[in-house]
């Protein structure tokens, strides 16, 4: 039966993780709110920010995910499991639409192809660090782990 882990040991490594890149996020919005602060909010042509095409709309949109991934990270408790479910959902739909849309009129966020992969990227590493952080009690852990099949029972019966 699938499952989403509890008190995966690497759990540190994952938060840590949507972190940073919740920190580049917000880093990326700030500068780029600083770069296009003149300019149009939905302007197509875009300046170029830590690599990524951006506008004033995308580098606002950015300063407040990048907020939302830190304040997930902070969180010892499930919020920052579902938080991180979320964003990397919001992130892979996001790229995806805006590949589809990338030499149209539609592309109001300025993406580039770059830009779109950076964002898929971001969401499949988002949505695997919320499949691996989720808190439970201990005591189910422990059952877990002493079942048939789990390598750490495995291990010990050897």
């Amino acid at each position: 039966m699938a499952h989403i882990p509890l008190n995966h040991p690497a759990r540190p490594i994952y938060r840590l993780l949507a972190g940073l890149i919740g920190l580049y996020i917000l880093v990326f919005g700030v500068w780029g709110t600083a770069q296009t602060l003149g300019d149009p909010l939905f302007d197509r042509d875009g300046e170029l920010v830590l690599g990524l095409r951006t506008n004033l709309a995308f580098a606002l949109v950015s300063v407040v995910f990048g907020a939302f991934l830190l304040v997930g990270a902070s969180r010892r408790g499930n919020l920052g499991h579902y938080m991180n479910l979320i964003a990397g959902a919001v992130f892979l739909v996001t790229s995806i639409l805006m590949m589809a849309v990338l030499q149209t009129s539609a592309n109001v966020l300025s993406f580039s192809m770059s830009t779109v992969v950076v964002s898929m990227l971001f969401g499949l590493i988002l949505l695997g660090t919320g499949l691996y952080d989720k808190v439970g009690p201990v005591e189910h852990t422990e059952t877990e782990q002493a079942g048939p099949g789990h390598p750490v029972a495995d291990q010990n019966r050897s």
